[in-house]
């Protein structure tokens, strides 16, 4: 009875171990990349947005606006005022209703005169908040210093700072705020594609293997027309029936589907422990051992006494005690078949915090045995 039972134990603990031998050594079957439009991956050469940037004041402030030391506020007060003909002294001032502004936008492509876009106005001074205040009539200048939009309206900053009697509250941030279409367009940037003979599309990142495989798919399709001259960029030569059509064959291009190229990468994020892996990570022969000392040191006071008949008096002693734990290592052999998912795993298995994971993995990449990218932000 008892050996039969003894055989039984045994048995379920070599299928214990070979399940596990299996879970770390079994190679980790990864999903097919899925295939991507074009659209997802590249966009027309010179189809792009533009900056603006301008100057401004708002107004209408309720005494948050900026203080007599803002010298910059003090002298556009004085400017915008003898533009409509008021003369006034710029020591005589007390601007609190006042804020001197930076407006910034973003020129869309393909946008036309009169289209309104969003600005963001951020005080440039020591305003408190721009909440409820109006912004005056602001150009918006692009690098080249030609004004392509007209600004101006209310600002909404989605915040508040209030306080009294040495307390205050603060949500979000009062002295940056937005204002939804307060800015029309008078310039538009040329945008007219015509009678094109040749277009490139740049790749959002460069890639050798996937610029090769977005030209392979066009010329799939169209004949011998595209070429990758570099990892950012396919020259595509424009079909002739395409040539007064460009938008159509724009559209047809974006919608062909490309599997990327994805390189062996992990990400670390160490203030939260976070670990992102890449497909197609393997690594080499290695052994791990993963194991903590803990040192613990702390202290008591204590009275003592002196004998009796004695002339001695009572004191204090501090009594220090130290105490080292140790936690027993743990050891982990993988192939060079395996991959990281099965090292995150076996480590997992044996307890190993997020933390650790991180060290260890900083770890193989120092040694050589863990063949991807190793990026911590």
């Amino acid at each position: 009875m008892k050996n039969s039972l003894w055989k039984s134990r045994l048995k379920k603990a070599m299928a214990g171990t070979l399940a596990a031998f299996a879970l770390l050594t079994a190679p980790v079957v990864f999903a097919e990349a899925v295939p991507v439009r074009i659209k997802d991956l590249a966009k027309v050469q010179g189809v792009r947005s533009n900056q603006l940037v301008g100057y401004g004041l708002v107004v209408g402030l309720n005494g948050t606006g900026d203080s007599t030391k803002s010298t910059e506020t003090l002298q556009s007060v004085v400017n915008i005022m003898k533009h409509f003909g008021v003369t006034i002294s710029q020591s005589s001032l007390k601007p609190k209703n006042v804020a001197a502004v930076i407006v910034t936008a973003t020129l869309p492509p393909f946008v036309r005169e009169g289209d309104t876009i969003d600005v963001t106005v951020s005080s440039m001074g020591d305003a408190k908040s721009i909440q409820g205040g109006t912004l005056v009539q602001t150009p918006l200048q692009a690098g080249n210093g030609i004004t392509y939009a007209v600004a101006q309206g209310a600002v909404s900053t989605g915040g508040f700072s209030a306080g009294g009697g040495g307390n205050s509250a603060q949500k979000n941030f009062p002295t940056v705020g937005i204002s939804p279409n307060g800015a029309i367009v008078e310039r538009s940037v040329e945008d007219d594609l015509g009678n094109m003979n040749s277009l490139s599309l740049s790749l959002t990142k460069a890639d050798f293997t996937t610029a090769s495989r977005i030209a392979e798919a066009v010329n799939s399709r169209y004949g011998s027309i595209a070429r990758a001259a570099n990892p950012g960029r396919i020259d595509i030569s424009v079909p002739p029936y395409y040539r007064n059509n460009i938008v159509s064959f724009v559209a047809t291009l974006e919608e062909l589907a490309v599997t990327p190229d994805m390189a062996a990468k992990v990400v670390i994020n160490e203030r939260t422990g976070t670990i992102v892996m890449g497909g197609d990570i393997t690594v080499g022969d290695v052994a791990i051992t993963q194991g903590g000392l803990t040192v613990k040191i702390s202290s008591e006071e204590d009275v003592v006494q002196p004998p009796p008949f004695s002339y001695g008096r009572t004191g204090k002693v501090k009594k220090k005690e130290t105490d080292v734990e140790e936690s027993p290592a743990s050891s982990i052999v993988l192939p060079s078949t395996a991959d990281v998912e099965d090292i995150v795993g076996a480590l997992n298995a044996v307890g190993a915090t997020p933390r650790d994971i991180i060290s260890i993995l900083q770890a193989m990449k120092a040694s050589g045995a863990l063949h991807a990218e190793l990026e911590i932000i």
